[in-house]
């Protein structure tokens, strides 16, 4: 490495570098040692490691394919008649539910294939006074042969101890042939072992990969039926499964993929398929009802789950670029590769169904962020993170990586105390005198005033706080008080270097270890400190992420617009224009409204001399905005074009922590930064 850093920054960079071979002599690695080629991933890009894993599995064991795509291209009913025919008498099929899943459709139709639906199966939903119900159907099919489903056994947890001794003693008597035992439940620490060992387990968690659910969506339809479609549907179908597969494994990116989690299903695409058909046997084929159908999917079927607005835009952006004529002509898949054109996957044209499959394994091959529409930069982090609990559960494994816990038990509470004393020191001389400064701005107390004395009284309510349960734990440690369990869980807190719940209810979103989090403590109290010298104007430039509630300063941008102008407050929205300037080259407040900063980019870069959206830098997660205009106008007069209308949120978990809609210009269209989740925030936690 050292004689060679540049090739092996070239390859360091690469956006797969599991694929490209190592430079130089290690370049051999590839054929003739592939695990030493791991130990170097594992070392250098272990955002990496699961994916060359997969590759390496797949290389190196007979059938590795049958390893990393399992049931993929299999349908639930195929899973289900395998496992059948591995079971008996004696071996229970047992269901782990997960969410949005229903096995007992499937179920019941695979029981009237094999003749057992009609008077020979029996289904019980487990609940007060079904345990008795369910005992004597057990009997009875034990002894004629017959079907029996238990549904929610977790709800008994109790009964589920007779269930276990029940099926081994039909074990000892010996059962009819036929007698086949279905449970279902979900995950839950009540299911005896003795059941769960003897059972066939099946869940319908959908695979990872993209691959792997194209395949799954594309495998719930029908053979048969779907080889008599018109070429129209076929096509549709294919990118209705594609959009299913996206939405899905998006997931996978977390609070970046999607604000909140929702269970959509084969449900949801079977009913797409269904209503597919019915509008273009109306429509005769001639003219694609496209908008209709967007709708349809968007806001109603799959749209039915959503209960976040920017879901439920990203949700319809999707629809609306899959959805379009150009689909017919082998249309690009993945939206917006154009800086990214290595990484590309085409509608096919109609074909045979098992043709479909074929086509997936030869054309979609990479597993890259670039297949949502978004920048590559997106799986490092969920991939590192992936890596780091792959590796902890092989230690987990490790019968010999048992090691005592016990380590620095005899200086515990010393070190808490440790702790406890530094807190103190810094937080011991933050108090603001809330009548000084509400006296000192009497007369001309304006919207800006209201806010800092505002936060001036939330920084009061923390830092007591603060001090008082760390003068009650002090007192603990000392044995001049009893622990109680509030002072227990502050002590665990301080020790794991986590901030108190305590503190974090009177505190503000963050997610930043507690030594993090007592910085950033120390910088908002700074900012207030500097206000209150000059109470009667805000500083220059306004720290945004230095707000316990940063809405409010925005507000009070908008009250003052609206005072000085005579506008109505509720016809206003914030505008933000994007200096060139830094914090440090500012000179000047604003002539209206207000600068602010502190905030980053997410998902996309800043070219600063053209002031608009860009591609991010590799490997580059955040990008610091510089000094930001923010003003108030009319929401009317808001400009459209040419500008992507950018969520803020207070951290990365996204969601609940939504503070305003910014405007920032951009020369691509903005459902580029849609799909990419683009966002700004004002905590990346690298600080």
């Amino acid at each position: 490495m050292i004689s060679s850093p540049n090739r092996f920054k070239e390859w360091f960079n690469k956006p797969r570098p599991e694929s490209a071979s190592l430079p130089s002599n290690w370049r051999k690695l590839d054929d003739n040692d592939p695990f030493s080629k791991l130990l170097i991933i594992r070392a250098l890009r272990p955002d990496r490691m699961t994916s060359a894993l997969l590759t390496y599995v797949e290389q190196t064991l007979p059938s590795g394919k049958e390893y990393t795509q399992c049931d993929a291209s299999n349908s639930f009913f195929k899973v289900l008649s395998l496992s059948y025919d591995d079971s008996t008498a004696t071996t229970p099929i047992f269901f782990i539910l997960s969410s949005g899943a229903d096995p007992m459709g499937t179920l019941e139709q695979f029981a009237k294939q094999k003749g057992m639906y009609e008077n020979k199966f029996h289904r019980i939903a487990l609940g007060e006074g079904q345990d008795i119900v369910a005992m004597r159907k057990l009997e009875i099919g034990h002894k004629d042969g017959h079907w029996v489903v238990l549904e929610n056994v977790h709800l008994m947890p109790k009964w589920c101890e007779v269930l276990e001794k029940k099926l081994y003693d039909f074990e000892n008597e010996g059962s009819h042939q036929e007698f086949r035992v279905f449970l279902s439940a979900e995950p839950s620490l009540g299911i005896p072992n003795g059941i769960l060992e003897r059972s066939i387990k099946l869940t319908n968690e959908p695979p990872q990969g993209i691959n792997q659910n194209l395949k799954r969506a594309f495998a719930t339809f029908d053979k048969e039926e779907f080889e008599f479609k018109d070429g129209k549907i076929k096509s549709i179908l294919f990118v209705l499964c594609h959009f299913h597969a996206i939405i899905i494994e998006r997931k996978k990116f977390g609070s970046k993929g999607w604000n909140a989690m929702y269970p959509f299903n084969t449900g949801d695409l079977l009913n797409s398929a269904t209503v597919l058909n019915n509008y273009l046997e109306r429509s005769g084929n001639d003219k694609l009802p496209w908008s209709d159908l967007r709708y349809i999917f968007g806001e109603i079927l799959y749209g039915g789950h959503i209960t976040d607005d920017w879901d439920r835009l990203l949700c319809m952006t999707y629809l609306n670029f899959y959805l379009r004529d150009e689909l017919m002509e082998e249309m690009e898949l993945f939206p917006f590769n154009e800086s990214h054109a290595e990484e590309s996957f085409h509608s096919p044209p109609p074909m045979g169904y098992d043709q479909y499959f074929e086509y997936m394994d030869s054309d979609l091959k990479v597993e890259s962020p670039v297949a949502f529409g978004m920048h590559p930069n997106a799986e490092i982090a969920v991939r590192t993170e992936e890596c780091n609990a792959l590796f902890s559960l092989i230690m987990d494994l490790n019968p010999t990586g048992a090691v005592s816990t016990e380590e620095g038990d005899g200086d515990g509470d010393g070190g808490v105390q440790k702790v406890v004393d530094d807190i103190m020191e810094r937080v011991k001389d933050i108090a603001y005198n809330l009548e000084e400064l509400a006296s000192s701005v009497a007369g001309e107390r304006g919207p800006y005033q209201n806010v800092f004395i505002q936060e001036c009284e939330r920084m009061n309510a923390l830092c007591f706080e603060i001090m008082r349960s760390l003068k009650e734990l002090t007192l603990g440690i000392l044995g001049e008080l009893q622990m109680s369990e509030t002072m227990e869980k502050l002590q665990i807190s301080l020790f794991l270097n986590r901030v108190p719940p305590s503190w974090a209810r009177l505190a503000y979103p963050s997610l930043r270890p507690l030594a993090g989090w007592l910085e950033n403590l120390t910088l908002r109290n700074e900012q207030l400190q500097s206000w209150t010298e000059d109470p009667q104007n805000i500083p220059m430039v306004t720290h945004l992420p230095h707000f316990f509630n940063p809405q409010s300063f925005l507000t009070a941008i908008m009250q003052c617009t609206a005072q000085a102008d005579s506008l109505e407050l509720d016809k206003l929205a914030i505008l933000t224009e994007v200096t060139t300037k830094s914090l440090e080259q500012t000179d000047a407040p604003a002539r209206s409204g207000a600068l602010i900063a502190g905030l980053a980019l997410e998902g996309a870069g800043w070219d600063i001399k053209q002031k608009v959206m860009d591609e991010a830098l590799p490997r580059q997660l955040f990008c610091p905005m510089p000094v930001i205009h923010a003003r108030a106008i009319l929401a009317s007069q808001m400009e459209k074009q040419g500008i992507y209308m950018c969520p803020v949120y207070k951290t990365l978990q996204r969601g609940p922590t939504f503070v305003f809609t910014a405007t920032l210009k951009t020369k691509y269209p903005p459902e580029k930064w849609i799909l990419a989740g683009v966002i700004m925030v004002l905590e990346t936690g690298e600080e």
